[in-house]
């Protein structure tokens, strides 16, 4: 990587560290939803664990939930980025410059990684004195599971975001949807024989389930299973590179029908 390159990617990360800096509710709102969620999945814990231990066992659904809100957070604060350029209709100008789709990438990576560290760390601490659980005692099997979870979001980021560049602000809706979408399929809050057959033929197609049928076995059981881990990388590598595939398809085609001039429309 060349010093141009470092150049034009630190000048992207510091533009973005500047909007966090001047905006102090950009800050709040990071932290707040993940903290929100952890607090409202934490009570409704502790409620069902006078009936159902076994639910509640390890902190399980608190886990969960941190856990599942790594891939939504690195997915929005990769794609809500994105976006900021195209609501100031800042693409073309990027792009005039000699900046090139990769670097672009790369800085919206980096801010997601951050942006997402900072929404989670304090949910996470704040489980700890709130309802005694800390997700950290999984240990290093937390680092795949986070990774692999962020790879998705940014799986999903990468085809979002070659859809906005194609279709513009009206498919701005799918920032939004597609999370969720798979949401019922991976298995988050129960396990995969929970599901119809016809679903569990789908979710084995998805890396989130490995992750968390992985994590319910650690904490569960006591189990580490790093095959798991593995089909789950395995299948966000694929997923990726689809995910970059769609949006270089989508930038070329952007470029040569002049859409980027137009994209905050």
């Amino acid at each position: 990587m060349n010093s141009s390159t470092i150049g034009r990617i630190s000048a992207l990360l510091l533009r973005y560290f500047f909007l966090l800096r001047s905006s102090w509710p950009r800050l709040l709102e990071i932290a707040y939803w993940p903290t929100v969620q952890m607090i409202i999945w934490g009570f409704t814990s502790v409620h069902f664990s006078n009936s159902s231990p076994e639910l509640t066992a390890g902190g399980i659904l608190i886990s969960a939930v941190l856990v599942w809100d790594s891939l939504f957070r690195s997915h929005i604060s990769y794609t809500l980025s994105f976006l900021e350029e195209m609501w100031s209709r800042n693409l073309a100008n990027l792009f005039v410059s000699p900046l090139r789709p990769w670097e672009l990438i790369l800085s919206l990576a980096t801010v997601s990684m951050i942006r997402t560290l900072i929404g989670m760390v304090p949910a996470a601490l704040l489980a700890i004195p709130f309802f005694g659980v800390s997700v950290f005692e999984l240990g290093l099997p937390l680092l795949g599971f986070f990774l692999n979870l962020v790879f998705t979001g940014w799986a999903i980021s990468q085809a979002v975001t070659g859809i906005l560049l194609r279709y513009g602000l009206g498919a701005e809706s799918l920032t939004w949807m597609l999370p969720f979408l798979l949401a019922p399929f991976s298995c988050i809050y129960y396990p995969l024989e929970t599901l119809p057959g016809w679903m569990q033929t789908i979710a084995q197609y998805l890396s989130t389930t490995y992750v968390f049928e992985g994590m319910r076995a650690l904490i569960l059981h006591d189990e580490w299973k790093p095959d798991l881990l593995w089909k789950a990388f395995f299948l966000n590598g694929i997923y990726f590179i689809l995910g970059l595939g769609v949006f270089c398809l989508a930038f070329r085609s952007a470029r040569n029908r002049g859409l980027l001039l137009q994209s905050g429309e």
